[in-house]
């Protein structure tokens, strides 16, 4: 099993590994935590589906810091390159530190502190034909423990349509195929957080915002979790209500949405919207703003800088910082020299 960070979704908490959902980048949390049809030169759009490699990312690194709540941190790499050959491929790495822990014996004794973390390596190969691009992640996955460890082999593809003429892009992905080769001790094997998504991107004529609207778990319907614990409503004879599921509450938790003003090639304001994660993550008596992310972009000199503020949850924030540069270009200005 996985560590589930305050950040990840509940879905009745049914998976292991639930922070494959996680968005590791700014530019994914600022629209909403995922995305699978933004076509930008950013690496690590790669997270959000592997087919989003395109040849704009081409010798660019990307990498990313995450502050959650606490003394948990995620930090991530992501590059690209061009093989010609082969096709295009990507590298994208994922640690997650949850900090230190204190280890106790049956007597209440110190034994000391332990760390926990988690973890992924994989790698992408992107090809495109005529306006479609297939693309496909293998990684290995693992959580660890206290020096022990489980480990999973996963898989993410993905396919993604860009129009040749309008500003417009579609995807799908199938994120988070699976199998845990090895256990914690003393527990049972389990499902990895599967996701299937499908969603577009488009930017309309004369109008400088590009929209992204992306529907996530099709392949599950009711994704609806109410807390058999929680206390109902007193009716007119005192007689207390539960809260009932809906369908258009469930129709919205498939959704998220997300919108980038572009000022320019070198600003963007971005902002996003995840219902799951605002009714999930609220507390009893509010939503506060969870569920929203407020980011931006900027360019300075060859450098890209993206920063996202999202409330994940109504009782705190987390903060993302993303850096990205053309490898490419700094070497070939090094061997010119």
């Amino acid at each position: 099993m996985g560590l589930r960070p305050v950040a990840a979704q509940q879905l009745g908490g049914r998976t292991v590994f639930p922070f494959l959902d996680l968005p590791p980048s700014a530019h994914l949390a600022a629209l909403g935590g995922m995305n699978v049809s933004t076509r930008t030169d950013d690496p690590t759009m790669l997270f959000g589906n592997p087919a989003l490699i395109n040849p704009d990312m081409d010798g660019r690194l990307a990498l990313s810091y995450v502050a959650y709540v606490a003394d948990i941190k995620q930090s991530t790499a992501a590059y690209v390159f061009n093989t010609k050959k082969a096709g295009r491929f990507g590298i994208g790495v994922t640690y997650l530190n949850y900090g230190d822990f204190e280890s106790y014996d049956a007597a209440g004794n110190s034994l000391g502190s332990f760390g926990v973390n988690e973890y992924t390596v994989g790698a992408s190969d992107a090809f495109t034909k005529g306006k479609f691009t297939f693309a496909a992640t293998t990684k290995l996955a693992v959580s660890s423990i206290a020096g022990s460890r489980s480990l999973a082999g996963v898989g993410d593809a993905g396919i993604v349509y860009k129009h040749s003429t309008s500003d417009f892009t579609a995807g799908l992905a199938v994120k988070n195929v699976g199998y845990q080769f090895i256990t914690y001790p003393g527990t049972d094997r389990g499902p990895l957080p599967l996701d299937v998504q499908m969603g577009a991107t488009v930017k309309p004529e004369h109008m400088p915002v590009r929209f992204s609207l992306t529907a996530h778990h099709l392949q599950q319907w009711d994704i609806q979790y109410l807390d058999p614990n929680a206390r109902g409503t007193l009716d007119a004879s005192g007689t207390e209500k539960k809260a009932a599921k809906s369908f258009g509450d469930n129709l919205a938790r498939h959704f998220t949405v997300g919108a980038a003003l572009v000022l320019g090639q070198g600003l963007q304001l971005r902002v996003g919207y995840n219902h799951l994660q605002r009714r999930e993550l609220r507390l009893d008596n509010t939503s506060g703003s969870a569920g929203l992310s407020f980011g931006a972009m900027l360019k300075i000199s060859t450098f890209q800088i993206d920063y996202t503020h999202a409330t994940l949850q109504a009782a705190g924030s987390s903060e993302y910082f993303t850096i990205s540069r053309n490898m490419a270009s700094l070497f070939k200005k090094k061997e010119a020299k």
